[in-house]
């Protein structure tokens, strides 16, 4: 819909030219000013000068009075020509438009955000100074005594909502520095414990024993309480020796399993879920999301904090993989679980 009303753009080039149009009566009355001021000088000496003539005086001489006797009228005159409230009003109106939208830039900042910035309200109310700044913006149809207040007016204003949005940029920085903060302290807590559950496992897997019967008893009890399971793995013997093959690290993951006290039943919940995310392949890869290794690790470098060969070493894999679970999700049958529910851990 296109409307009669003047466009912004359209005032302001209508009272730009009035200003000019001003400037030129200034200059006018500038001119006519001194015109005066030279005629009455001249008026001023000519009877001195004709009572030196009858005086007998050979050549008579002028002189202009001084300058300052006119000069203040002079000024007073010019001044009244240039229109300084008109200068203002369109500096008022475009200080208006910049922070009114920097009001709604902070809104929607907030809101993609996501945060919790300790703000019940996070609105800015913008409505009064669009108000006020429409009506200053059409100044050229109200009366030149009223343009000053108006001016005056929107300039409160403008100081009222610059204010209400720098508190909530304030806040929203303030929220999001917080949030990376415990991030970052949240990420390196996570660290620090597949770290420690890394080592743990690695070195009871050295100095523990494969026992199947005190493994199958174990199963037994704890299949009951189990939240996920999955259908009984066969149990695996002896370790991988350096072998990457999905046996081997099958049987070397069973080890892993035991050293922490965990039964078949997780066993076989950690088989299943592995066969579901790489098929115990060391070597898989995700095309998609660049996941790699048994475990499926995002990105794979994280599980170089089990060891610096965690792209060659299926026992590495499998010792980081055991610590994510465990500190994520607490048993393989909790990983299971939810990959079962949402199809990925």
């Amino acid at each position: 819909m296109h409307s009669n009303t003047p466009s912004t753009a359209t005032r302001r080039t209508r009272r730009a030219a009035d200003r000019r149009s001003h400037h030129r009566r200034a200059v006018v009355a500038s001119g006519l000013a001194f015109g005066i001021v030279a005629a009455a000088a001249f008026a001023s000496t000519a009877p001195s000068a004709l009572a030196q003539a009858e005086a007998g005086a050979s050549t008579p001489t002028f002189s202009l009075v001084s300058y300052s006797a006119y000069s203040a009228p002079l000024k007073a005159t010019v001044a009244a020509a240039v229109p300084e409230e008109t200068v203002a009003a369109d500096e008022a109106v475009e200080a208006a438009a910049s922070v009114t939208s920097a009001a709604a830039s902070v809104q929607a900042d907030i809101a993609a955000s996501g945060l919790d910035i300790g703000e019940p309200d996070t609105s800015v109310d913008t409505a009064a100074l669009e108000e006020a700044a429409a009506r200053l913006d059409a100044a050229d149809a109200l009366p030149a005594p009223l343009v000053p207040s108006i001016t005056e007016e929107v300039t409160a204003l403008i100081a009222s909502v610059d204010s209400r949005v720098n508190q909530l940029r304030g806040s929203l920085d303030g929220a999001a520095a917080k949030k990376a903060e415990e991030e970052a302290a949240a990420e390196q807590a996570r660290i620090e414990a597949e770290e420690a559950a890394a080592a743990e496992a690695a070195e009871a897997a050295a100095s523990a024993p494969v026992s199947t019967s005190s493994s199958s008893s174990a199963s037994s009890s704890s299949t009951g309480s189990s939240s996920a399971s999955a259908p009984a793995a066969p149990i695996p013997s002896g370790g991988t020796g350096g072998d990457n093959s999905p046996a081997g690290a099958k049987a070397t993951a069973y080890g892993m399993v035991q050293a922490r006290g965990w039964g078949d039943d997780q066993y076989s919940c950690l088989v299943s879920l592995w066969n579901k995310e790489s098929g115990w392949n060391y070597q898989a890869m995700n095309r998609s999301s660049g996941a790699y290794g048994i475990p499926q690790a995002l990105p794979g470098s994280k599980m170089s904090s089990a060891g610096a060969d965690w792209q060659t070493n299926a026992a590495t894999q499998i010792s980081w993989g055991l610590g994510y679970i465990s500190g994520r999700y607490g048993t393989p049958c909790g990983a299971w679980g939810h990959s079962q529910s949402v199809g990925w851990y």
